[in-house]
């Protein structure tokens, strides 16, 4: 999750869509798994004040922020390069718009990410959380979604959202520079995920249960 709570340098504020990793997580929890949290500097991971209204906040993302110890969480988390990469079977990069500040370049980030894949793990986003894959290499050196089919946050959705003249990058064109195939949903803001092998990736915050699933199912394979 991301540690950004504005966009760039800009007053406006961002931070985690908290429904992205609630929905994962209470889905996750419930198939038996363990969840941890981090981020990319560790501590505090603010909270995108749009995924908290009524219209994005359903009884999950209500139930969540009812829970005094998981928000507690949430402003103490560790650092990703603090993770041990062989403790896990998946990594999964939740979105908001932060990620696209402290995502991409992170280096404990990628290189715990790195290692998860190369262990035989899982790495998954939904959203913006696929700036983490950005510059994600496989063994070989070569981009990691190089000729794979992956999804994230389109750019006529950035249009619809009102913040494409905000955001640093588009994360579609990004990941179609490192020779993604890069799909989306014929309507904007629609749920879609994809799986290409062991990577999973989910478009928008309304893909996160298709791209839950997506990630239960290819864990159930190895049980």
């Amino acid at each position: 999750m991301t540690n950004q709570a504005t966009y760039g340098a800009s007053k406006h504020l961002t931070g985690l869509w908290l429904g992205e990793l609630v929905h994962f997580y209470d889905r996750a929890v419930a198939a038996g798994h363990t969840v941890d949290v981090v981020s990319p500097a560790g501590g505090e991971v603010p909270l995108d004040p749009r995924s908290l209204g009524r219209l994005f906040a359903d009884r999950t993302v209500r139930n969540y922020r009812a829970d005094p110890a998981f928000m507690t969480s949430l402003k103490s988390t560790a650092s990703v390069a603090d993770a041990d990469p062989d403790d896990y079977s998946t990594i999964f990069f939740t979105g908001g718009h932060g990620t696209m500040w402290d995502f991409p370049d992170n280096a404990g980030l990628r290189g715990t990410a790195e290692a998860v894949y190369a262990g035989g793990g899982i790495v998954s986003s939904v959203c913006h959380g696929a700036c983490a894959l950005i510059n994600l290499r496989d063994a070989d050196g070569n981009p990691l979604v190089r000729n794979r089919t992956v999804t994230g946050f389109a750019t006529v959705e950035e249009r619809l959202a009102g913040v494409k003249s905000r955001v640093p990058f588009l994360l579609e064109d990004e990941l179609r520079a490192k020779g993604a195939k890069y799909v989306r949903s014929t309507i904007p803001m629609t749920p879609h995920a994809v799986r290409d092998g062991r990577l999973i990736t989910g478009q928008n915050p309304v893909s996160t249960k298709a791209v839950s699933d997506l990630i239960l199912a290819a864990l159930a394979e190895t049980e």
